[in-house]
C-alpha cells in the first residue's frame, strides 16, 4: 500500500505593515468628504454657505440698481404711451413698479434676516418667481398687438436692453436671470418669425443668439464670483489655521520657557544642596585618608577613606558636567576669551593624564607644529575639551595601545586639534548616540569604566560656541579619531608694519617752553629725603 499523502503545511505570511496616513492626506480626505456632503445638501451644487453669499450679493445688486430699473420702466411706459392708449401703458407701468417694489422689499428683508439653509432655499424660490413675473411683464409689452407700427429695429434694441440689464442684475443667480430673460427673447423671436419675411427671420435668430450670449455671460460672471468666494473662504481657513498654529506654538513656547526656568531653578538649588555636603565629605575623607590626626587603628579604614574621597570627587565632577551642559543648552554659558596657546594647553593636559595612561601601558605621541600663534578663545573651555577627549581615549584604549595628539594648521588658515587612539572603535550607527546628551555606545555599556555620557556632548557644544567644527571618525576594531578645528578669525596673527609714517605726537607749529622740555632730575618720591 502506498503511504497517504502528507498534509501540506500552511504557513501564514506576515501581514504587510499598513502605513498610517499622513496629516496632509487625512486633511485632504476630510475636505473632500465635507465638500461632497455640502454639494448633496445644497440646491445649486455648491456649498450652502456659498448659496447664501450668492443670494446676498444678488440682493445687494438689486438694491443698488433699483433706481436704474425704475427709470427704465418709467421711460418705457412714457414711450409706449405715444403708440398706444395711455391707460394700458399706465397700467403696465404700475404693474412693473409693483413687481419691482415687491422685489426690493424682498431683498431688504432677506438682507436683514440671519442666514439659514431652509430660509435660503425659500428666498431663492421667491426671487426666481419675482424675476419670472418681471420677464413676463416685459414680454407682454413687447409683443402687444398695438405696437405693430413700431419698427423692428426699435423693438430689437429695447429687447437687447432689457435682456442685458436683467442678465447683469441677476448674474449671481443664473436661474433667475434665465427666468427674467428667456420669456422676452422667446416671445420676440416668435413674433419676428410669424411675420414671414426674411429680415424678420434674421431678427428672430439674432434674438435667440442674444439670449444665448447673455446667458453665457451671466454664467461666466457667476463662475467668477464663485471662484472669488472660494478663494476668500480658503484664505479665511488658512488664516484660521495659521492663528491656531500660532496659538499652539505660543503655548508650547510658554511651556518650554516655564520648563526651562523650572529646570534652571532646580539645577541651581540642587547644585547648592549637593555641593555643600559633598565639600564636607571630600574634606573629612581627605583628612581621614591622609591620617592628619593620627594613624588608623585598622589599616583598611585608610582604604575606605580613599574610596569615599574618590567617589565624592567623581560625583562632584558629574554634577559640574551636568551644570555645564545645562548652561550651554540654555545659552547662558559665557566664554572668558583671551589669548591662549593651543599647543601649550594640549601639552599641559597630556602631562596631567600621563600617569593614568602609563598605569595602563598606553603610549601617547605628540605631533605639534612649531611657532603657532595664539588663539582668541576660552582657556578653561579648551582645556575641558582636551581633557574629555583624552580621558575617553585612555578609557577605551586597551593595554599596550597608542594615542596620538596632533595640533597644527588647517587649509583655511585656522588651527586644529586631533586625538586619535587605537581602541575598539564605535559602530557607525552609534555615532549620533554618543554625541547626544547622556548617550552611551555598546562598548561603553560593556566596559568596566562607564561614564555619564556627557563628555563628548559638552566638548562639541563648547567648540560650537567658539565657531569651530567637531568631527568624530571611528571604525570598529581599528580606532577612533576626533578632529576639532578653530576658524581663522580666532587665530591671532602678527600685524603687518604700517606703510605710512605715524602722525606726530604733537601738532605742527606748537611751541613747548624749554623748561618743560628739560628732563626732571628730581626723585618721584621725596619721602624721607628732607627736600
Amino acid at each position: 500500500m502506498s503511504n497517504p499523502a502528507e498534509k501540506p503545511e500552511v504557513v501564514q505570511l506576515p501581514a504587510a505593515p499598513v502605513s498610517a496616513p499622513s496629516a496632509s492626506s487625512r486633511r485632504a480626505a476630510s475636505q473632500r468628504v465635507r465638500e461632497a456632503r455640502d454639494k448633496l445638501t445644497s440646491t445649486s451644487g455648491t456649498r450652502p454657505a456659498f448659496d447664501a453669499e450668492m443670494l446676498r450679493q444678488y440682493a445687494q445688486t438689486r438694491l443698488s440698481a433699483s433706481y436704474v430699473v425704475m427709470l427704465l420702466v418709467v421711460a418705457t411706459g412714457l414711450l409706449f404711451g405715444l403708440w398706444m392708449q395711455p391707460i394700458p401703458a399706465a397700467a403696465w407701468t404700475a404693474g412693473m413698479i409693483c413687481i419691482h417694489a415687491a422685489m426690493i422689499r424682498s431683498c431688504s428683508r432677506f438682507l436683514a434676516e440671519p442666514a439659514s439653509p431652509s430660509a435660503t432655499r425659500a428666498w431663492r424660490t421667491r426671487f426666481v418667481v419675482l424675476d419670472l413675473l418681471y420677464g413676463l411683464c416685459w414680454m407682454a409689452i413687447l409683443i402687444h398687438p398695438v405696437l405693430d407700427t413700431v419698427t423692428e429695429t426699435l423693438m430689437m434694441f429695447l429687447m437687447l436692453l432689457v435682456i442685458a440689464v436683467s442678465s447683469m442684475l441677476a448674474a449671481n443667480l443664473p436661474i433667475a436671470a434665465l427666468a427674467a430673460t428667456a420669456p422676452v427673447a422667446v416671445a420676440m423671436a416668435l413674433s419676428f418669425a410669424m411675420s414671414g419675411s426674411l429680415d424678420n427671420y434674421i431678427l428672430a435668430a439674432l434674438a435667440l443668439a442674444a439670449e444665448g450670449y447673455f446667458a453665457l455671460l451671466a454664467h461666466r460672471l457667476h463662475s467668477s464670483t464663485f471662484a472669488t468666494l472660494e478663494a476668500r473662504a480658503e484664505k479665511d481657513a488658512l488664516i484660521g489655521e495659521l492663528e491656531q498654529a500660532k496659538a499652539i506654538s505660543d503655548e508650547a513656547r510658554h511651556r518650554a520657557e516655564s520648563a526651562n526656568v523650572a529646570k534652571s531653578r532646580f539645577l541651581a538649588q540642587m547644585s547648592h544642596e549637593l555641593r555643600t555636603p559633598l565639600n564636607a565629605i571630600l574634606g573629612f575623607s581627605e583628612v581621614m585618608k591622609s591620617e592628619i590626626f593620627g594613624a588608623h587603628a585598622v589599616p583598611v579604614y585608610k582604604e575606605y577613606s580613599a574610596d569615599i574621597h574618590n567617589s565624592g570627587v567623581h560625583l562632584l565632577n558629574l554634577i559640574n558636567e551636568i551644570l555645564d551642559l545645562s548652561r550651554i543648552e540654555a545659552g547662558r554659558y559665557e566664554l572668558n576669551e583671551e589669548a591662549v596657546s593651543l599647543v601649550g594647553i594640549v601639552a599641559d593636559c597630556h602631562h596631567l593624564m600621563k600617569l593614568r595612561a602609563s598605569s595602563r601601558g598606553i603610549t601617547i605621541h605628540e605631533v605639534f607644529e612649531q611657532a603657532m600663534p595664539r588663539l582668541w578663545a576660552d582657556e578653561r573651555a579648551i582645556r575641558q575639551v582636551v581633557l574629555n577627549l583624552l580621558s575617553n581615549s585612555i578609557k577605551f584604549t586597551p593595554q599596550g595601545g597608542e594615542i596620538w595628539l596632533k595640533a597644527g594648521w588647517t587649509a583655511s588658515g585656522g588651527q586644529y586639534l586631533s586625538v586619535k587612539d587605537s581602541g575598539s572603535g564605535i559602530p557607525e550607527d552609534e555615532i549620533p548616540v554618543v554625541l547626544a546628551s547622556f548617550g552611551q555606545g555598546s562598548n561603553s555599556i560593556k566596559s568596566a569604566e562607564q561614564g555619564a555620557g556627557l563628555g563628548l556632548p559638552i566638548a562639541k557644544n563648547l567648540i560650537d560656541l567658539h565657531g569651530g567644527t567637531f568631527t568624530l571618525k571611528s571604525k570598529l576594531r581599528i580606532g577612533t579619531e576626533v578632529i576639532v578645528t578653530f576658524p581663522p578669525e580666532r587665530v591671532m596673527s602678527a600685524l603687518a608694519p604700517l606703510s605710512e609714517d605715524a602722525p606726530p605726537l604733537q601738532p605742527e607749529g606748537s611751541s613747548v617752553p624749554d623748561e618743560k622740555r628739560r628732563p626732571r632730575h628730581k626723585p618721584i618720591m621725596s619721602a624721607g629725603t628732607g627736600s
